[in-house]
């Protein structure tokens, strides 16, 4: 089972960074986080990486009925989806919240990882 989706773009890093954005909040997604892997290893490690930038995406409504149909599932959020610099382009990549499920049996929270899932499918296809 794959456990996210992707898509390539035509366009440069930030601007993908931007557009990703702006996707995720007509999504409903608001970004709480984004960590510059590039610069942290950089700074931590002293080594040179790719542009490579982690997203951290909150629907705020159904991170709430997630949390109140399984307290323990903030370990699985926010949503990450990543920008990154490839060798053919920019790729952007949403974790696919039924995947990183399927390891707890709630019948409640699946129907919430579908309906999550459908719309980081909508953002991802958007861009």
């Amino acid at each position: 089972m794959a456990y996210h989706f992707s898509k390539k773009l035509d366009m440069s890093f930030d601007e993908a960074v931007a557009r990703t954005t702006e996707a995720l909040k007509d999504e409903g997604f608001g970004v709480l986080t984004q960590i510059d892997v590039k610069e942290t290893l950089k700074n931590k490690l002293g080594v040179e990486f790719r542009p490579y930038r982690i997203l951290g995406a909150c629907n705020p409504a159904f991170a709430h009925k997630a949390l109140l149909a399984e307290d323990k599932i903030g370990t699985m959020l926010p949503c990450n989806v990543i920008v990154q610099q490839t060798p053919s382009g920019v790729e952007v990549s949403a974790v696919d919240p039924v995947a990183s499920m399927a390891a707890i049996h709630n019948p409640e929270l699946a129907d919430i990882a579908t309906t999550v899932q459908t719309k980081l499918k909508n953002v991802i296809d958007s861009l």
